[in-house]
């Protein structure tokens, strides 16, 4: 697809800065950027960047007030816009028509709603019941008695084990893992003798599940992902854990069991949650925060171990100033020495 700077501007509601006439072939990062493709800025952090960037337009916000060699589309909301532009430039999507695989493995009783696609190699258990138009891609596991909800949409080599409960529009990307045995044992002399976990994994709407996440079923009861919540690749979240509505977390997260994170709370890369912890509501953990303490709603935590924004950051502006310090502590050693040497 080939697009003038105005007819995206058009389409985006945004105002044209420059040759509205110039053609858009191609869109690319801002560091990458040649003539003829679109790029965006949605931070700060890169308007030096965008002074020398060779894009020929960049969509930036209405407020944008720095120097850039490209014709400008200033819109409300540059992220946005530049997801919308790209959608237009993409290939077409990838459509499964209705379809069961002659290497698919469907079990006598398990229910398929209409208008599903069992791709190839896919197993779907005794009494699992799958929604409608859902999609599986290949090489998926169906447990015994899992429900899923419709429209939902797995990856290859996705598996989710007995019992499992997943709701509407769903989407779990590649190897993930719902429903394993939670790690669970008790200490009998020298040895650790495995603790049944009997119960199940319950996922909401809505929610999307990235690459290789492991979700623990429940030691009894519920591991319950609420609705809208968005996961990132290569997390761990343990047996009875409860993630309120609309939460984020991100890549290599690991949550313990029985922790509950309440609502809208992001959780950046790499935080770690001890185990039976709440974690409030609306609460952001920066990247590599490791919790060991309930967190109330609305905070803003980070180091390990966590604490509020402002105390952390006057922590480690101390810390960096280690260094200094001992050279003084040094320095004042030293003379006292000498003081000493002299009263003798």
């Amino acid at each position: 697809m080939n697009l003038t700077v105005a007819e995206i501007a058009r389409r985006l509601n945004g105002l044209v800065e420059g040759n509205g006439e110039a053609l858009i072939t191609g869109l690319s990062g801002i560091r990458e950027a040649q003539a003829g493709q679109l790029t965006f800025i949605a931070t700060p952090r890169y308007a030096i960047t965008a002074g020398a960037t060779k894009a020929t337009a960049v969509i930036v916000a209405e407020d944008w007030n720095r120097p850039c060699s490209a014709t400008l589309i200033r819109v409300k909301n540059p992220d946005k816009a530049f997801a919308e532009v790209a959608q237009w430039f993409a290939p077409p999507p990838i459509v499964f028509k209705p379809a069961r695989h002659p290497t698919a493995v469907i079990a006598g009783d398990a229910q398929l709603g209409n208008d599903v696609f069992i791709g190839p190699h896919c197993v779907v258990e005794s009494g699992a019941i799958i929604g409608n138009r859902c999609v599986l891609v290949a090489a998926c596991y169906i447990g015994h008695g899992t429900v899923i909800g419709d429209d939902c949409k797995f990856y290859p080599h996705v598996t989710l084990r007995e019992y499992a409960q997943i709701g509407n529009r769903v989407i779990i990307h590649n190897g993930a893992v719902i429903g394993s045995d939670g790690f669970g044992y008790v200490q009998e002399g020298a040895v650790r003798k495995k603790i049944p976990q009997i119960g199940i994994v319950a996922i909401g709407d809505d929610v999307e599940i990235g690459a290789n996440v492991t979700i623990d079923r429940a030691r009894f009861g519920q591991t319950r992902i609420g609705n809208g919540v968005k996961i990132d690749n290569l997390v761990q979240i343990a047996h009875n854990v409860i993630i309120g509505d609309n939460a984020v977390v991100v890549a290599q997260v690991g949550i313990s069991g029985s922790t509950c994170v309440g609502e809208r709370t992001i959780l950046a890369g790499q935080v770690g949650i001890a185990g039976h912890l709440v974690i409030g509501s609306d609460v952001i953990a920066g990247a590599q925060a490791g919790i060991s303490k309930d967190i109330p709603s609305g905070t803003f935590v980070l180091g390990s171990p966590a604490y509020p924004y402002d105390k952390a950051t006057k922590i480690f502006a101390h810390t960096a100033r280690l260094p200094e310090l001992k050279a003084k502590v040094a320095a004042m050693e030293e003379r006292i020495a000498k003081l000493e040497q002299k009263q003798k």
